[in-house]
């Protein structure tokens, strides 16, 4: 075995540092997008905040269940090492790819407003942040705990 090989503990823990990492970036963006609205007004700000919660709520529902479902996934892998690679499955991989080139493309073609960023973008990033923070506790605490409640 390489260097390149773990044992299933660590894919999990890889899992939640690579979407707690993609999380805080994307998170970023939405901040940053909020920020650099100049004259919002109070209601607005609301508006944006309330958007944000609203994308959260929906996107951590939906994270929720990529989490239970990718953490079984590594669980049931034969085998006691593994290469690191294997915290993703390949379909995760291309949803990750496609999800990040249409994010970047359609940001750089300025296709989406700022207003539209902050709260979509903020949303998004706390989801996914929580999703990775709830791969690490599960890994310490187990496979059944996770933010969402017990399963």
């Amino acid at each position: 075995m390489t260097r390149l090989h773990v044992t299933k503990q660590p894919l999990i823990i890889l899992a939640g540092i690579v979407w707690l990492i993609a999380g805080v970036n994307v998170a970023q963006l939405g901040v940053r997008a909020a920020i650099g609205m100049h004259g919002v007004t109070t209601i607005i700000v609301l508006a944006l905040v309330g958007g944000a919660t609203a994308i959260f709520c929906a996107f951590h529902s939906m994270f929720s269940k990529l989490v239970k479902k990718n953490v079984q996934r590594i669980a049931d892998l034969e085998g006691e090492r593994h290469l690191v690679f294997r915290f993703f499955d390949r379909k995760s991989y291309v949803m990750m790819a496609l999800m990040m080139s249409f994010g970047i493309g359609m940001r750089a073609a300025g296709i989406f407003p700022d207003w539209f960023i902050a709260f979509f973008y903020t949303g998004l990033g706390l989801a996914l942040a929580l999703a990775g923070a709830s791969y690490i506790v599960r890994s310490a605490r187990g496979r059944a705990w996770a933010f969402h409640g017990r399963h």
